[in-house]
């Protein structure tokens, strides 16, 4: 589904400020694949998402999505197959629209066809928002004419998740998308997140700080440290890992400890 091949990015070159921010990076994810990514801060993981997303173009290598070359497609035309929740709430949804609006607005970014934007939805469309809404358990589906800006934020990044996997998306990406929530409303929001893909058995990749659930979730756990992925365990190996021996392989590939205090607390609990 996913093809990422020697990929690298550096920001701000010939600068004082100059970072390298991916290196000579390559991916490879099949179909239905989920994948956990863990690393540091500035190990690269979001800079990862916005090259897949075409938030910028990377300065070389290639991206491919479903056997199509988009290293250099434009972001809103990647919007249509790629799904991204990011850890801020307030991100991903038009606070002054209302519930059904920011819905309608999702469901036609993501339809194929060139005129989508200028469409309208209609009875039957507004009908499957208020099914989908039911299955969050949250009352939303009573609530379809209020502005999203007057949802909390665990209501405000679950309608965001369902926006994102609507039409289903060829790829979604999940940047530590409960990180801002309570601990009851992140699980909440986890579950969710575990149905949908399930079901829809959408390939998925899910940036983590948490070491439990870098394992448990999904089925590969990747690393991530300078700009590149220095672990990718799946299958077997993976089923047999514990956090420590995560981390003492992390310790050997990177030829350092992993200094992160939000992820080693996250070993602690």
């Amino acid at each position: 589904m996913l093809i990422m091949k020697d990929i690298s990015k550096t920001f701000n070159p010939g600068t004082v400020n100059e970072k390298c921010a991916l290196k000579n990076l390559s991916l490879e994810l099949e179909d239905g694949d989920f994948a956990t990514i863990i690393g540091s801060n500035g190990a690269g993981k979001s800079t990862l998402f916005n090259a897949i997303t075409g938030a910028f173009y990377v300065d070389r290598g290639l991206i491919v999505l479903d056997g199509e070359d988009i290293t250099y497609r434009r972001e809103h035309l990647r919007s249509k197959v790629i799904g991204h929740l990011f850890q801020d709430p307030l991100k991903g949804t038009a606070p002054h629209m209302t519930i059904e609006e920011n819905m309608a607005l999702a469901y036609l970014r993501a339809k194929t066809s060139n005129h989508a934007y200028f469409s309208r939805i209609n009875a039957a469309d507004k009908k499957k928002f208020r099914e989908q809404l039911s299955l969050l358990g949250m009352g939303l589906e009573d609530r379809m004419k209020q502005p999203v800006g007057l949802l909390s934020g665990g209501q405000r990044q679950a309608l965001t998740l369902l926006m994102a996997t609507m039409v289903t998306p060829k790829i979604l990406l999940l940047d530590e998308h409960t990180a801002a929530l309570d601990p009851a409303t992140a699980e909440k929001v986890l579950n969710l997140t575990k149905q949908i893909v399930a079901e829809r058995k959408i390939t998925c990749l899910m940036v983590t700080h948490n070491m439990k659930q870098a394992l448990e979730l999904g089925n590969r756990t990747l690393m991530m440290d300078s700009g590149n992925i220095i672990l990718d365990v799946k299958g077997e190996e993976r089923s047999h890992m514990s956090v420590d021996d995560l981390l003492e392989r992390f310790a050997q590939n990177a030829g350092k400890s992993l200094d992160n205090d939000r992820i080693l607390f996250s070993k602690a609990e």
